[in-house]
């Protein structure tokens, strides 16, 4: 890599919060407000399906009924000249030397940055080699730094995440990646997530059968799991494997919503140490099994996850 390369490290911008005085489910006081985070938390899945490696119902753990992680890579490749493509549905988004677009991956870390992208996942997802990238016409020399990958090698990371190609995007311009899994995003030029339109982090949309419901900045509909809880505090009861399909949603700023009711709008820590937004108190989540914006797979699966209201109330839950 050229010398006058830092290795890429983003600052979580800081954002107003406002005081805690009661805890959740109580009437009086004023809620905290949620804070924007760099590092993503867990969320399940490599999302390749057949040909890939991975399919969507595993959560990126088996292939062919083997343990993930032992499946032949692909040689990666190096990134050449950076660029800026214009998508019609996701705007600005970066690309390779031959056109080809980069990702970035939800359970990779930008502070500092981290790979968990290895194995099976790595052959769905090559990872791009740092050693001979540039920065074309559009994109800031300062983005660009490296990581350095478990085999040894430097892979390119842009504002500090790791960067991919997907395996089935076949031709320049091809973004079929975009959204898998609901872990896997093309990459804009500055390193955050290419975006289907500018939603906020939190906004609502009228679902043809089930109302107004939540949504995140991606247009991924919003769920909550009826085996948490709360009151006093919120507590997640997705742990482990369960998050592989049920991501959690990141904190987003109070003011970063739109439409849905701020009492409650919160974020809290989870006994892994990554943060999750809550509605009314509520730990919320997306579903691996969504695959586009508008996508209610998740509704009333195992009997226990529901869409949100925009009052944080599950849509279509059964009456206790």
């Amino acid at each position: 890599m050229k010398t006058s390369w830092r290795s890429a490290s983003l600052v979580a911008s800081a954002v107003a919060v406002l005081a805690l005085t009661t805890a959740c489910g109580q009437d009086k006081g004023t809620q905290p407000a949620s804070e924007n985070v760099g590092a993503a938390a867990p969320a399940g899945g490599y999302g390749v399906g057949s040909g890939g490696g991975y399919d969507a119902g595993t959560g990126g753990t088996q292939q062919d009924g083997q343990a993930g992680g032992a499946a032949a890579q692909p040689a990666a490749e190096s990134a050449g000249r950076l660029a800026v493509s214009a998508n019609a549905e996701l705007g600005q988004v970066l690309t390779d030397g031959a056109g080809r677009t980069l990702y970035r991956f939800d359970q990779d870390t930008a502070e500092p940055p981290k790979t968990n992208c290895d194995g099976d996942c790595a052959a769905a997802w090559p990872p791009v080699l740092a050693d001979d990238a540039s920065a074309g016409e559009g994109v800031d020399p300062q983005m660009l730094g490296e990581v350095t990958r478990p085999d040894g090698t430097k892979q390119l990371t842009i504002g500090g995440w790791p960067a991919y190609r997907y395996a089935k995007d076949l031709n320049p311009g091809d973004v079929k990646g975009q959204g898998v899994k609901g872990t896997w995003f093309a990459l804009a030029p500055d390193g955050k997530k290419a975006k289907l339109a500018d939603l906020p982090g939190l906004s609502t949309r009228n679902d043809p059968k089930l109302g107004e419901i939540v949504v995140d900045r991606n247009g991924m509909t919003v769920y909550r799991f009826m085996k948490d809880e709360a009151w006093p505090e919120p507590v997640s009861a997705c742990t482990g494997a369960c998050l592989e399909k049920w991501p959690v949603v990141e904190p987003v700023a109070v003011n970063d919503t739109k439409g849905v009711e701020k009492k409650g709008l919160m974020s809290f820590t989870r006994p892994d140490g990554k943060k999750q937004q809550t509605i009314d108190c509520w730990p919320i989540y997306t579903f691996s099994g969504d695959k586009s914006p508008g996508d209610t797979n998740g509704q009333g699966v195992g009997g226990t996850w529901f869409a949100v209201a925009p009052d944080g109330k599950p849509i279509g839950a059964p009456k206790e």
